[in-house]
């Protein structure tokens, strides 16, 4: 029903009109004429019936009001981050686990909540417990209003506590069994029925500096991927399944090498999770002669990327055998590419030349580019192109003061167009081994788009039990941008992490008060909101609700 003004006689009336279906037009019932409008109004009589009706529509009120600017805002929280990752928080089991793992030992605060919260943080601003402390200020998150900063502390000190001497079965030298890592175990038992076996683990690592010294343990100095040799770091590592899907977290003194930690972390692993076959996929930066030993005598199957051209054997016999490669097509997103594999067996050893057609047109193209640009600088006597590491590898020096074009040089290099070698000790077809080494590539690009959750500094923390856990709630957090995005992907639609971000920080509820009664008015969402959102299964607070009365 709404007011309409009708005009008979030069006369102006008003009138409540209801439309109604009448098969298949809308026609207009009015259900009462009000009178004319002009004495309406100087009666008074249309003011006290918009007020008396008010009573009955005070929401309605409210948003006009608001508009209108004749009320301001109380106060205004973010809703959008804790509608959706609550619920995933709950359906991923994070919430129940962090709860019975906590068990019947008494806190004296909401420690799950403490959790929450910091990996909430993670997720959408990144850094220290403390700036989570000032952080939560603007956001409606359930059961944080009795927090402290030191509640967090002691949270991220119980994630990284160490086990009794009794539950260090599986331990390595430089890294202790936690808290944490039962919590991982019992996330990854929650879902093992959708995993029937591990087969395939995918590893990745970074560093993390600190300012300060990094705990009693962990700070140590060693190669800084932060290009900051001169301060301590730890290594975290990170543990992915085949579909992507986080499974642990490993944390080592800075001066732990990657190579000297594979071993180790499988043996760990299998111990952790009851694995009984895992293959190890790995890049060219964990390979050594010794982890492969040490793979080999443990039985373990592995498919371990080769320096094509820094290993004689590959580059000389390896890459010359003549046998014919397998094709592949693969369609990704709307083309298709090409690729080709073989095996090759030499000394014993099982080498998959793979060979990727496009970047192959790619690496010749570019090699022309840089010969013809060669050519046209010689001719001028330009001898500033040797300093170029791209040009240099090109160019031969038959005279002390003379520089030509090495075509042999280039020839050679051609042999390395779109190639890419795997050592493996598995039985599986050339291609197929291809293609679970390719899933590394993902995974690690899932991993690098996922660092800034990893980001965690500045780091605060002296002890390494809560150095632990504050990069363990970046692990939560991993667990849940993965879930959101596959749950994203399952809708049918692609959205970016960024902007799923920011659209669910830009979702708000500000409290406004009329006539006594206060109220909460929420802003629409954006799209990205709302497909997270959707994608969560969470509906939406109404536009405007009342609050009961305090």
């Amino acid at each position: 029903m709404y007011f309409r003004k009708k005009t008979s006689g030069g006369r102006a009336y008003l009138q409540i009109v209801e439309s109604r279906r009448d098969g298949a037009q809308v026609r207009q019932q009015v259900i009462a004429t009000l009178g004319r409008i002009e004495d309406l109004r100087d009666s008074g009589q249309l003011e006290r019936l918009l007020r008396s009706g008010a009573r009955f529509a005070a929401k309605a009120i409210v948003v006009n009001a608001v508009a209108e600017g004749t009320i301001t805002a109380t106060a205004a929280r973010r809703i959008g981050p804790a509608l959706v990752f609550e619920r995933l928080w709950e359906e991923t089991g994070c919430r129940k686990v962090i709860e019975d793992v906590s068990g019947s030992r008494k806190h004296g605060f909401p420690l799950e909540r403490a959790v929450f919260l910091t990996v909430l943080h993670r997720l959408f601003a990144g850094g220290s417990d403390r700036a989570a402390d000032r952080w939560r200020e603007d956001y409606a998150i359930d059961g944080v209003e009795h927090l402290d900063l030191h509640h967090l502390y002691r949270a991220m000190a119980w994630l990284g506590e160490e086990l009794g001497e009794d539950h260090q079965d599986g331990a390595t030298l430089f890294a202790p069994r936690c808290l944490k890592d039962v919590v991982e175990e019992e996330l990854f038992a929650r879902r093992r029925d959708l995993f029937s076996k591990l087969d395939l683990v995918f590893m990745d690592t970074t560093s993390l500096y600190f300012e300060g010294a990094g705990g009693q343990t962990l700070g140590q100095r060693g190669f800084s991927k932060d290009h900051r040799p001169d301060l301590n770091q730890m290594i975290l590592a990170v543990l992915l399944d085949g579909d992507g899907r986080p499974v642990c977290t490993e944390m080592w003194p800075g001066n732990t090498a990657d190579v000297g930690s594979l071993v180790p972390v499988v043996d760990r692993l299998r111990k952790r999770f009851s694995i009984q076959r895992v293959c190890v996929v790995a890049d060219r930066g964990m390979i050594s002669a010794e982890t492969i030993a040490e793979l080999e005598a443990r039985r373990l199957c592995y498919i371990l990327g080769v320096r094509e051209r820094s290993d004689k054997l590959v580059r000389d016999l390896v890459l010359g055998d003549p046998a014919p490669f397998i094709p592949l097509t693969i369609a990704k997103r709307g083309k298709e590419i090409d690729y080709e594999a073989k095996a090759v067996m030499l000394a014993g050893r099982r080498y998959i030349v793979c060979r990727n057609r496009d970047e192959m047109k790619k690496d010749a193209a570019a090699r022309a580019a840089i010969l013809a640009a060669l050519e046209r600088a010689l001719k001028k006597g330009d001898k500033t192109l040797v300093g170029n590491k791209g040009y240099r590898r090109f160019l031969a020096t038959p005279g002390d003061d003379h520089f030509v074009i090495d075509r042999a040089k280039a020839e050679e290099d051609a042999k390395f167009d779109g190639i890419f070698v795997l050592r493996t000790n598995t039985d599986l077809p050339p291609l197929e081994t291809m293609l679970c080494y390719k899933h590394l590539w993902m995974v690690e690009r899932a991993f690098r788009t996922s660092k800034s959750l990893f980001a965690t500094r500045p780091i605060f923390h002296k002890l390494d039990e809560t150095i632990r856990g504050h990069v363990s709630c970046s692990f939560l957090a991993l667990v849940l941008k993965k879930e959101l995005e596959d749950r994203i992907a399952t809708l049918g639609h692609a959205s970016s992490w960024p902007n799923v971000l920011a659209d669910l920080d830009s979702l708000t509820e500000t409290e406004v008060e009329q006539d006594g009664k206060r109220f909460l008015l929420r802003t629409p969402p954006r799209p990205a909101a709302s497909l997270a959102l959707r994608a969560a299964g969470v509906a939406l607070p109404p536009t405007v609700r009342q609050l009961a009365d305090a």
